[in-house]
């Protein structure tokens, strides 16, 4: 399935479910700490979460809370990640998140990667996401899959990885 990304909705005015709404926005530097909590309670890894490269989905209610976020996070080489993509989980199943990505490829010109657990392929793939084989990942995405492959190897078989150091 090709995905459009021209998108009709017009997110400025939010969403009507079951009573509330939300809109979409840039971060400000005041959303940091939310963004940050979202995406660790997401289980997403924390690292590069450059507030500015966000989109928050925000809570139209009395308490205008960030409920969901994500980013597109550029590499080396000109490589660019659909990426951070998490949702409070009071809202999901309320279309946020859909909201968030359709969102964020628009906005994009160019082929995005990005990286999700196995679970949520066909989520992705009603964007027009596909798997790519290894050798048709960017190199920054096939260091990490050769990464997460020995991280496999090693829980199967009970182990963890450990970073050690000897002090001279």
């Amino acid at each position: 399935m090709q995905y459009n990304r021209q998108i009709s909705r017009d997110y400025s005015t939010g969403y009507a479910h079951q009573m509330k709404s939300y809109t979409l926005r840039p971060a400000t530097h005041e959303d940091i700490p939310r963004i940050r909590s979202l995406v660790i309670a997401g289980h997403i890894n924390p690292t590069g979460l450059d507030w500015k490269r966000f989109i928050v989905a925000v809570d139209e209610g009395a308490d205008a809370q960030v409920i969901g976020c994500g980013q597109i996070k550029p590499h080396g080489d000109g490589v660019l990640e659909l990426a951070s993509i998490v949702v409070d989980p009071t809202w999901r199943g309320r279309d946020v998140a859909r909201g968030i990505i359709e969102h964020l490829i628009a906005s994009q010109e160019g082929t995005l990667y990005l990286m999700c657990r196995s679970s949520l392929r066909s989520l992705y793939e009603k964007f027009g996401f596909r798997p790519l084989a290894y050798n048709e990942m960017p190199k920054y995405f096939q260091r990490v899959s050769r990464l997460s492959s020995i991280i496999e190897i090693l829980q199967k078989e009970g182990e963890t990885l450990l970073v050690m150091m000897l002090e001279a």
